[in-house]
Parts: structure tokens; sequence; C-alpha cells
């Protein structure tokens, strides 16, 4: 579901593949998760590049697994596994640089929010879609996007934030016109960090994290993700991810 690939710059590249829409399996989530978290002890890592092959980035979690598995096991298996992997992503030993195509919905967002730097095609459109599948998490890492209110905004409507308006508040670093562009610059910026120091960078990194609170990041998702279980427990959650499957609510990866 992902490819890995270690070039000579020492930066490790992460690619994820997973047909139709990118939709983030728990499996993948975890997965990736781990591969990450493991950069702390590969001293020949010096920057990782995280992005995706296909038609976008991430068509967010993979609902249709969500609802299959029993009980609650598939809301409570993603939801760890996106938290797992924003805290692997905002804690990574080495700086993080996302590329981006497309479209980003909700399990992207949380992992573009966690990253050190972004780069993204002009088209990409950011989603926040909690609210249509009755949940309620994400603000913590959309908040290292956007402003409060524009955050407020995008979750209460689940309307697109474009690439455009994100690079306009310097949250995107870099953007391109074409999806294929993308790969090649979030490499080339990876590059330029993989060249300096790697006993500094690796203390940069922590020092930022320090600076903007970062550990604070765990207690507030859950403290979010206890209103999705409610909604889960009411049969809200269950009903909106439904009518997605049944092709009863339009898709944002279209």
């Amino acid at each position: 579901m992902f490819n890995e690939h270690f070039h000579d710059d020492g930066t490790l590249e992460l690619v994820v593949d997973k047909p139709p829409v990118n939709a983030f399996s728990i499996g993948l989530l975890h997965d990736l998760a781990a591969r990450i978290e493991g950069v702390k002890d590969r001293p020949e890592v010096r920057a990782v590049v995280l992005r995706a092959d296909g038609r976008g980035f991430c068509g967010g979690g993979d609902v249709k697994e969500v609802e299959a598995l029993p009980g609650f096991e598939g809301i409570l298996g993603q939801s760890s596994g996106s938290m797992r992997l924003s805290l692997a992503v905002l804690h990574c030993a080495v700086p993080v640089v996302c590329g981006v195509h497309a479209y980003c919905v909700g399990a992207g967002v949380l992992i573009a929010g966690s990253a050190d730097v972004l780069v993204a095609s002009r088209d990409t459109r950011f989603v926040l879609a909690e609210i249509d599948n009755g949940a309620t998490a994400g603000a913590v890492q959309a908040l290292r996007l956007m402003p409060e209110k524009r955050v407020r905004a995008a979750m209460m409507t689940a309307d697109p934030v474009l690439a455009q308006e994100l690079h306009e508040l310097g949250s995107i670093y870099t953007l391109v016109d074409m999806h294929d562009e993308v790969a090649a610059a979030a490499r080339a910026i990876a590059a330029k960090i993989a060249a300096k120091s790697p006993e500094a960078m690796r203390r940069l990194k922590l020092s930022l994290n320090n600076s903007t609170k970062a550990h604070e990041l765990m207690a507030a998702y859950r403290a979010e993700m206890s209103y999705t279980y409610e909604l889960n427990i009411m049969g809200e959650a269950s009903a909106g991810r439904t009518a997605f499957i049944e092709g009863r609510r339009e898709s944002y990866n279209r």
C-alpha cells in the first residue's frame, strides 16, 4: 500500500499507492506510522518525503472498512491509526516534507497539518468532511494550517479549502501547476534540508516542536475524538458513512 525509496542524499521517500482513491485503511495508517517512527534509529535518514501516486493524495479514511468491521472496531482502529500517524509525522526525528496533489481529505489533512513543509499542486482541495461522517476530530491538526475561524468554517460546511489559499497563508511552501511536478518539488526541498548538519537538524526539529507545543496534540485529539465516539454510539456516524457508501452523498475525491 506504500512504496519506500531511500536516496543517496539521505532522503527517505514514502509513496502511498492504494487505488482507487488512496483511502487510508487502518493497516496503512499504522504501517506508515511505524516506518516514520523507525527513523529515529536510522542515522542515515536526513529527511522524509511523504506523498502519493494515483488520482490524489488521500481520499480520507477507508469508510468501507470502518463499516465492515464488527462493533466499534472500525472507528476505534481508524481513530487510533490517524492519531498515531499524525504523531509520528509531527515527532519524526527528521523534517517531513509532505507532497499533496488533487485532493487531501480527512486523514490527509491531519497528516498535512502535522508535516514540517508542504508542497501541493495548485488545484489541490483540502477537505475536512468529518461532519458528514458523524465525526468531530481534526481541528487540532488543521489549526496548524489555517486560522481558527477558517477551521470552523471548513469543518462546519465541509467545503474545500483550496491550496492557493493555504499558500497565501504561508502553510504551503511551494505550489506547482501539475500533479506530476509535486514529487520533484518535494524531493528538492528535502534534499536541501538533508544537505545541512544532521545533528543540528534533528535538534532543530525538537526545538521547533517544543516552541509550538507539539506535545499537546495527543491530549487535544483524544478530547476531540470523545465526541466522535458519542456519535458512533448514537448511530449517527454509521448513518453518515452508509450514505456515502451507497452513493447518496457526493464524493470529495472527484
